[in-house]
C-alpha cells in the first residue's frame, strides 16, 4: 500500500511563491503527479514527474511558472509555484500511478493524497 501526504499549502498574494511537498511511503511508483480542484470546477492535471525524475510534464496553464522535482532518497516530490495568480487558487492533490510514467488523467492514478489548500489573493 502507498500513502501520499501533502504539505506546504497556504495563503499568498498574487505574484508570490509557494512550495508544495508530497511524501510517499511504500513502494516506488512509475510517476508522481499533481492535480488541483478549484471550487465548482473539475479536478485538473497540473504536473507530472517520472520515477527516475528524468521527465517532467506540465499543463499549459502553469508552464514556465511551476516546477516539479523529486528527491528519490526521500521519496518526496515537490511543486515549486512561482508568479502565482488568483486563478491558481485550489486544493492541490498529489497522486501516484503504478504503471504510467505520465498520468495526466485522474483514472491513470492509483493513489491520492488528502489535498492541501492554496489560496492566492489579488
Amino acid at each position: 500500500q502507498v500513502q501520499l501526504v501533502e504539505s506546504g499549502g497556504g495563503v499568498v498574494q498574487a505574484g508570490g511563491t509557494l512550495r508544495l511537498s508530497c511524501a510517499a511511503s511504500g513502494r516506488t511508483l512509475a510517476s508522481m503527479n499533481w492535480f488541483r480542484q478549484a471550487p465548482g470546477k473539475e479536478r485538473e492535471f497540473v504536473a507530472a514527474i517520472s520515477r527516475s525524475a528524468d521527465s517532467t510534464y506540465y499543463a499549459n496553464s502553469v508552464k514556465g511558472r511551476f516546477t516539479m522535482s523529486k528527491d528519490n532518497a526521500k521519496n518526496t516530490v515537490y511543486l515549486q509555484m512561482n508568479s502565482l495568480k488568483p486563478e491558481d487558487t485550489a486544493v492541490y492533490y498529489c497522486a501516484g500511478s503504478s504503471i504510467y510514467y505520465r498520468a495526466i488523467s485522474q483514472r491513470m492514478n492509483d493513489y491520492w493524497g488528502q489535498g492541501t489548500q492554496v489560496t492566492v489573493s489579488s
